[in-house]
């Protein structure tokens, strides 16, 4: 049997319709973004057994910050936006449409907030 593969949009779908466990085995596997998205939406993953989803979880990815760890939002600097928009139009240059907008804006934010850019 093949492998299901559960996206960002999958598990919101989930939630929308009010199914808030998903069981993970071996045959499943989740993307880093539907991990975020089954947290943010206390979307329960539970496992069969001990043992772990087929795809690793990386922690660095998925860390829930801290309400109170949280820095105060400062409007971010020019020099930083500029890094931004650098970034989103090389993206757009090599990848054209094939994502959208809005993960690629997505992404760049989680690493510019990763790399402590403010």
């Amino acid at each position: 049997m093949g492998k299901i593969f559960y996206t960002e949009r999958d598990i919101e779908d989930m939630a929308r319709r009010g199914e808030k466990t998903l069981v993970v085995s071996d045959n499943v596997v989740l993307t880093d973004l539907a991990y975020e998205s089954a947290r943010r939406l206390h979307v329960n993953l539970a496992q069969p057994h001990d043992n772990p989803p087929a795809a690793p979880v990386r922690p660095y990815l998925n860390q829930a910050s801290s309400p109170s760890a949280a820095p105060a939002a400062l409007p971010p600097s020019p020099r930083v936006n500029a890094i931004k928009e650098r970034v989103r139009g090389a993206v757009k240059a090599r990848l054209g449409n094939q994502v959208e907008d809005a993960l690629i804006d997505r992404i760049i934010e989680r690493v510019a907030a990763d790399l402590g850019l403010r």
